[in-house]
């Protein structure tokens, strides 16, 4: 066996119509797109959410709500996961964002917002953009410093 004797199974392959190769075909003629009309030429395509007309469902829905172009995005992490983090023995004392980044928390672009929920028995020095005041709270009782960038 080679590659120029290589045949599919028996049955695998059905042949195609053939349009619009003559009469005896049985599908000459208008070769199967019926008469006249923009469908019958050849080039014709339509327009993707074309309805025939009909103002299209993407026009008819109306526009709503407000996006505020200088808001700014931050990745939220709790301390219950810098506590997980802490036990697992990945960060020590320091905790900054290359140190976040590398535990894959944050991306190398984000802005990071410490958030309060869970408790931290740890000693940590955290320097990241921002804080809420219950996890600076939370931070500096456990005898940690909160530094905001």
């Amino acid at each position: 066996m080679s590659l120029h004797n290589l045949t599919p199974a028996e049955g695998s392959i059905k042949k195609g119509k053939r349009i619009a190769r003559g009469e005896g075909s049985g599908k000459g003629g208008t070769a199967t797109r019926g008469h006249n009309g923009q469908k019958s030429r050849s080039g014709y395509s339509k327009k993707i959410g074309f309805e025939g007309g009909q103002m299209p469902l993407q026009r008819r829905v109306p526009k709503f709500g407000f996006t505020n172009i200088n808001r700014k995005e931050y990745q939220g992490i709790n301390l219950d996961k810098l506590q997980s983090l802490v036990e697992s023995g990945k960060i020590t004392d320091t905790v900054n964002l290359e140190i976040l980044v590398a535990n894959g928390l944050a991306g190398k672009n984000d802005l990071v917002k410490i958030l309060g929920n869970g408790e931290l028995k740890a000693k940590l020095n955290i320097t990241v953009n921002k804080f809420t005041a219950s996890a600076k709270a939370a931070i500096e009782a456990a005898g940690g410093e909160a530094v905001t960038l």
